[in-house]
C-alpha cells in the first residue's frame, strides 16, 4: 500500500506517536529500575554479585536476540498486531514478576518482559514509517532518544517507590505506561493488512549462533576474575566467526552482516555507541550499589542523587540537536567525548567520605557527556543512512545498545565479584576511562568532513 494513502488512516498522527513513545520506553525503563533494586533482591534471595551480574545480562541476551527478530516478525504478521502483543507480554511479566518465590521464577518472568518490551521498538519503528510521511526520520530519531534517554529515570523512579513497597514495586510502574499505550494503540493506529507478498523465513542456525556467541563472551568476561579463561576466549571467537560466515551467506539473514561490512562508517557509529553504553549503563548499574552499600544510602535518597544523570542528560539533548544543526558533529561530539573524560577523572575523587552534592556534581557531569553523545551518535546514523535503510540501522542500532549494556554487566560482575567497596568502583572508573580515551579517535574519523556532510540538519528531515 503506497505510503500515501497509509498516511490518510491515520486519525490522530500525535496519539499515534505517543501511542508508540509510551511503548517503547519500556524496555531501557526496565533495564535500569532494577538497578536500585538489587541490594533488596540480592539478600532476599541470597544471591552472590555473579548472580546479579546474570539476572541484568539476561534482559540484555534476550532483549538483543528478539529485537531484530521480532522486526522481521512484525513486518509479516502485522505492527500494530505485534506492539499490542507486545503490551500484553509486558502486562503479563509485571504482574507475575513480584510473585516469584525464587531466583528461577523471577528470571523467567524478566525474559518474558525482554521479549514483550523487544518487540514494541521495532513494531513501533515500522508503524512510523507506513503511517507518518512528514519528518519521518526526525520522528524516528526522537523515539530512538527518547527510548535511550529514558533509562536515566529508571533509577530515580523505582528509588523513590521502593521505599513504599521493596523491590516488587518497580513492575507496577509498567501499568500506567501499558494500559494508556494500548489504549491509544487500539484507538490510532490503523488496523494491520494482511501482506500477501511478505512470508516470514526462520533463520533458526542464525538466532542459534548469536545467542550462542553473545552468550559466550558473557561467560568469558565473567571468568576474567579469576583469569585468563583462554578456552572460553577460543569459544567466543569460533563462535563469532562462524555466524559472520554463516550470516553473509544467508539469503534472509537474522543480522545483515554485508549492511555493516558494506557500511564502515555505520559499523564505527555502532562501535563508538556501544563503547558509550558501555560508561552510561556501567554508572547506572554500579552506582546505586555503591550508594547504598558504601555509603549507606537509602533507596530513596540514592534515587534523587542518580537523578543528576538523567536530568542533565535529558536537558543536554536538544541544545546539543542544535549545537549540531548549527554547527556540524565534529565539535559537539567531542566536548560530549572529552567532558565524558573529565567525569571519569572526577569520578576517582569519590569515596565514602564524599559529600553527597560533589557526587551529584560529578554524575550530572556524565550526564551532561552522554546528552551529547546520544543524540550526537543517532543523528551522525541517520546522516549516512537511506530512507529506504533506516529500519535496518535503527534496529541494528538498538541492538548495539543492547550490547553495550552486556558488556558493562560483565564488567560490573568482574570488578565486584570481591564485594562493593571504593577500591572496586575505583577500578571500575579507571576501565569507563580507558574505554572514553577510546572513543575520542573514532570520533574524530566519523565526523571527517565529506562531500556533501552538511550540519545534520537534512538527515533529521
Amino acid at each position: 500500500m503506497p505510503a500515501t494513502k497509509n498516511v490518510s488512516l491515520v486519525k490522530n498522527r500525535n496519539f499515534l506517536i505517543v501511542a508508540i513513545a509510551l511503548g517503547v520506553i519500556l524496555n531501557p525503563l526496565n533495564t535500569t529500575m532494577i538497578t536500585v533494586a538489587l541490594p533488596e533482591i540480592k539478600n532476599e534471595f541470597l544471591l552472590t554479585s555473579k548472580d546479579i551480574t546474570w539476572l541484568i545480562a539476561s534482559y540484555f541476551i534476550v532483549s538483543a536476540i528478539f529485537l531484530p527478530l521480532i522486526g522481521k516478525l512484525s513486518d509479516t504478521y502485522g505492527r500494530k498486531r505485534i506492539f499490542l502483543f507486545g503490551l500484553l507480554l509486558v502486562g503479563i511479566s509485571s504482574f507475575t514478576a513480584p510473585l516469584s518465590p525464587n531466583m528461577p521464577f523471577l528470571l523467567g518472568m524478566r525474559t518474558i518482559q525482554a521479549i514483550g518490551t523487544s518487540a514494541l521498538y521495532p513494531a513501533g519503528i515500522g508503524i512510523v514509517r507506513s503511517y507518518i510521511q512528514k519528518n519521518q526520520n526526525r520522528v524516528i530519531g526522537t523515539l530512538s532518544v527518547f527510548a535511550t534517554t529514558s533509562a536515566a529515570f529508571g533509577p530515580t523512579i523505582s528509588g523513590l517507590l521502593i521505599e513504599l513497597g521493596g523491590w516488587h514495586v518497580i513492575f507496577y510502574v509498567n501499568f500506567p505506561i501499558i494500559i494508556v499505550s494500548a489504549i491509544l494503540a487500539v484507538l490510532f493506529i490503523p488496523n494491520d493488512v494482511r501482506s500477501t507478498n511478505n512470508t516470514f523465513k526462520w533463520d533458526g542456525i542464525g538466532i542459534i549462533l548469536f545467542s550462542l556467541f553473545i552468550s559466550c563472551w558473557m561467560y568469558f568476561f565473567q571468568t576474567l576474575a579469576n583469569g585468563l579463561n583462554v578456552w572460553a576466549l577460543i569459544g567466543s571467537l569460533a563462535l563469532t566467526f562462524l555466524f559472520y560466515f554463516f550470516e553473509k551467506k544467508k539469503a534472509g539473514p537474522f543480522i545483515d552482516v554485508l549492511f555493516l561490512k558494506n557500511n564502515p562508517n555505520i559499523s564505527l557509529v555502532y562501535v563508538q555507541y556501544i563503547l558509550a553504553t558501555v560508561i552510561f549503563f556501567a554508572l547506572l548499574l554500579s552506582m546505586p550499589i555503591y550508594l547504598q552499600s558504601v555509603l549507606k544510602l537509602s533507596s530513596q535518597l540514592t534515587g534523587i542523587i542518580m537523578l543528576s544523570i538523567s536530568i542533565f542528560s535529558i536537558v543536554t539533548t536538544p541544545l546539543a540537536t542544535r549545537w549540531i544543526d548549527k554547527s556540524g558533529y565534529r565539535k559537539p561530539l567531542l566536548t560530549g567525548g572529552i567532558i565524558g573524560v573529565v567525569g571519569g577523572v572526577l569520578l576517582l575523587t569519590i569515596n565514602h567520605n564524599s559529600p553527597l552534592y560533589w557526587i551529584f556534581i560529578v554524575l550530572a557531569t556524565i550526564g551532561l557527556s552522554n546528552g551529547i553523545l546520544n543524540i550526537g551518535l543517532q543523528t551522525r546514523l541517520y546522516s549516512f543512512v537511506s530512507v529506504a535503510e533506516t529500519g535496518t540501522a535503527s534496529g541494528l542500532f538498538m541492538t548495539s545498545r543492547f550490547i553495550g549494556n552486556i558488556l558493562a554487566s560483565s564488567v560490573f560482575g568482574v570488578i565486584f565479584a570481591a564485594g562493593v567497596s571504593d577500591t572496586s568502583q575505583n577500578w571500575l572508573t579507571i576501565i569507563l576511562l580507558i574505554v572514553s580515551f577510546i572513543l575520542l579517535p573514532g570520533i574524530l574519523f566519523i565526523t571527517k568532513k565529506m562531500h556533501g556532510d552538511g550540519s545534520g540538519v537534512s538527515a533529521s528531515q
